[in-house]
């Protein structure tokens, strides 16, 4: 018995990598998946049907069932035809994996506006469209849903030359924070992780060892993801989970005051604030650098 037996679960680019980690491991506990994947590279260029297709041959070898899907996150269409796919297949849909994502990286002063514009469709708008057609078919079912929304350290705390990225991913985020208030009233949890994992999206931005490739395994992070699929995790919601290796941290934010006064005086002068400023700058968070583990 599986933790999620008699579950349907659809998960974007699950063609490789973190996906590909994500459709094994919600298999291997039960659930019956819906593989998408549009087939490109990790710039999003280029398409075909052999990486949706060789994950779903590995499910049902390793006895689990599952179907491909090819289309883009960022076409509505699309986004609507993987929840169509999973109804038509397995009657039903109960956990969505948002991990669709393509990378343009840039210095900011580099950056074109079409750079920009696609890493913001791919990531934000794709994220939102599927899920859009998921909470749907979610709500009709009424019986609550699991949504797990990919996220980054790049948007939570900063990466150099990913401003575009940073931002679809803060935004990601963002996007959760609300859903998760509004889908707590139908039993839908909604949760960020933001991975560090060495996979054809990252292997130019992480050490090449075998040491490096064991450590950050897609794998390795996979089952904190499933873990928030399971009835286990029904109140775990709105939450922002880092996951690099076997390492697991919740990310919160702590509000630290640097200076108050009574709120009926009048405002502080800019000398004051400055002396506060100075006198607590000793004490704020260093910047991290996100790939650090």
């Amino acid at each position: 018995m599986g933790s999620l037996d008699g579950k349907v679960a659809l998960v974007t680019g699950a063609g490789g990598g973190l996906g590909r980690a994500h459709a094994l491991l919600l298999a291997h506990e039960g659930a019956s998946v819906v593989v998408n994947d549009l087939g490109g590279d990790r710039h999003g260029v280029g398409g075909g049907t052999s990486m949706a297709d060789g994950v779903v041959e590995e499910i049902k070898a390793a006895g689990g069932s599952a179907v491909a899907h090819y289309g883009s996150v960022t076409d509505d269409e699309a986004a609507a035809g993987m929840v169509k796919t999973a109804v038509d297949n397995f009657g039903r849909l109960d956990i969505l994996i948002n991990n669709a994502g393509i990378l343009r990286d840039k210095s900011f002063k580099n950056m074109t506006d079409d750079e920009w514009d696609i890493v913001i469709d791919v990531h934000l708008k794709g994220t939102y469209l599927v899920t859009k057609h998921a909470w749907r078919q979610m709500l009709e079912q009424g019986e609550g849903g699991r949504i797990v929304v990919t996220s980054s350290t790049s948007g939570l705390i900063g990466n150099f030359g990913q401003t575009n990225y940073g931002a679809a991913k803060a935004g990601i985020a963002g996007f959760m924070r609300v859903l998760a208030l509004e889908g707590m009233k139908y039993g839908i949890t909604v949760n960020v992780l933001a991975p560090a994992a060495l996979s054809r999206m990252t292997e130019d931005l992480m050490p090449d060892s075998p040491e490096t490739a064991d450590r950050l395994a897609p794998e390795k992070v996979s089952p904190t993801v499933v873990w928030l699929c399971t009835d286990e995790a029904a109140k775990v919601t709105g939450r922002q989970f880092c996951v690099s290796g076997n390492r697991v941290s919740l990310l919160s934010w702590q509000v630290d005051v640097i200076t108050q006064k009574d709120g009926l005086d009048g405002p502080w002068t800019v000398a004051e604030i400055g002396e506060a400023m100075a006198d607590s700058m000793e004490n704020w968070p260093k910047l991290l650098k996100p790939m650090e583990v």
